[in-house]
């Protein structure tokens, strides 16, 4: 994996949807649920945002669900936390994140990582971003687990306690599940996660131009 360094500004302008004005970096972080099957998608729209730089921060257990070939934007895992940093003057890559990204979305957020967040642990390079997030900043987040997972009354609490730090949920939907059980838990559809990043852009954009 490359160290991390200041990105290049800005992505092509062909096959993009005109949203913000100004160049956005977005941070996406990925966890071990089903739903990451989806995140070569995921990013591949985000991409069509004129504008938009973005990078991925995954866990070790989502590797399981995606091919990192398909994945055309910088990916940073545990290892290069501990790979980037050698010695006291080098930097921290999750304070490097933290201070790159305007935004972050968690896309598939799963029943683990919820619990981790909700009672601030931080124990891989994910939780160590958004412990030490710029609350100044939006933070979107997915929720995606089995029904039975999602029903159970903890995982309300853990909702509530993400919203109350001021991160914004993008809901589950009701469909049918990979694991055949039919109910609410999967994570909301694509376009609507897309749609609620660019919405949030927007009115960022609009309210620095104000």
């Amino acid at each position: 994996m490359e160290p991390f360094s200041p990105p290049e500004q800005g992505f092509p302008a062909e096959k993009s949807s005109s949203v913000p004005q100004k160049k956005y970096h977005v941070l996406v972080g990925v966890t071990g649920s089903v739903a990451a099957l989806k995140l070569p998608l995921l990013i591949a729209e985000l991409l069509q945002i004129t504008g938009l730089e973005v990078k991925v921060v995954t866990t070790e257990r989502a590797k399981h669900f995606y091919n990192a070939q398909e994945i055309p934007v910088t990916l940073y895992s545990d290892e290069d936390e501990w790979q980037l940093w050698k010695g006291r003057s080098d930097p921290v890559l999750h304070i490097e994140l933290r201070r790159w990204a305007d935004l972050m979305v968690v896309a598939p957020l799963d029943a683990n990582t919820l619990a981790k967040l909700a009672n601030g642990i931080c124990d891989n390079l994910l939780t160590c971003v958004i412990r030490a997030w710029d609350l100044s900043k939006p933070l979107l987040f997915c929720p995606a687990m089995n029904t039975a997972m999602w029903e159970h009354p903890i995982t309300a609490q853990q909702v509530e306690q993400l919203k109350g730090f001021g991160y914004t949920e993008i809901p589950c939907v009701v469909k049918k599940l990979v694991c055949g059980d039919e109910g609410r838990g999967a994570m909301a559809e694509v376009w609507t996660i897309v749609e609620s990043v660019k919405r949030i852009l927007e009115e960022r954009d609009l309210s620095t131009q104000s």
